[in-house]
């Protein structure tokens, strides 16, 4: 790993696990590997995550999924940051919001966790509230009363070519805010 060359340390939050899979809490697992796929990147386990280095838009970035569960993701980034001399300006986060409509996307540059876990495990370890993070939106307008269950459950068959296509607009993020930056991005997703 090139850790000098690498222009983003990429961080999608979800819990390892088959029974997780697809499960709306690891949106951000599969946003990073939806551009894992996109540009032919090959996983390896590495320091309680598994990463894959990939070139986007001429810029090598690491794509990262922690392997520490949902709630202990700040360990695995903290763990890895270290070992690539990296600090928390360096990171891009790709996670699920609740609070958001399925399909929005919202960045932001810094702020609160807003009660998801595995993000306040990260500002929490990393001691700084600004860290840029994608948030990906899995609301629903007739929310379930148990909110661990939902967010733990699959999204429904007639909902994947929506998930596909939220999949591409958060890679498209991503890339805007590696080749155009933050500013410009949050101009173009947040509207």
């Amino acid at each position: 790993m090139e850790a000098d060359a690498l222009v983003k340390v990429i961080v999608g939050l979800g819990n390892p696990g088959p029974q997780y899979a697809g499960t709306r809490h690891n949106i951000g697992f599969m946003a990073v590997e939806a551009l894992a796929r996109e540009h032919w990147g090959v996983w390896t386990a590495n320091m309680l995550s598994r990463t894959c280095q990939v070139v986007i838009g001429g810029s090598p970035v690491l794509l990262v999924e922690p392997l520490t569960y949902m709630n202990r993701s700040g360990m695995a980034v903290q763990v890895l940051l270290s070992a690539l001399r990296r600090g928390p300006q360096d990171l891009l986060l790709l996670l699920d919001d609740l609070s958001l409509p399925f399909g929005r996307i919202r960045i932001r540059e810094r702020g609160s966790a807003g009660g998801h876990r595995g993000l306040e495990s990260i500002l929490t370890l990393l001691e700084t509230d600004e860290i840029v993070r994608v948030r990906v939106g899995i609301g629903e307008e007739q929310m379930p009363e148990d909110k661990s269950g939902f967010v733990l459950s699959g999204f429904p068959p007639e909902k994947q070519p929506e998930l596909d296509e939220l999949m591409i607009r958060a890679g498209n993020a991503v890339k805007s805010i590696i080749a155009d930056g933050v500013s410009k991005t949050m101009a173009i997703f947040n509207a």
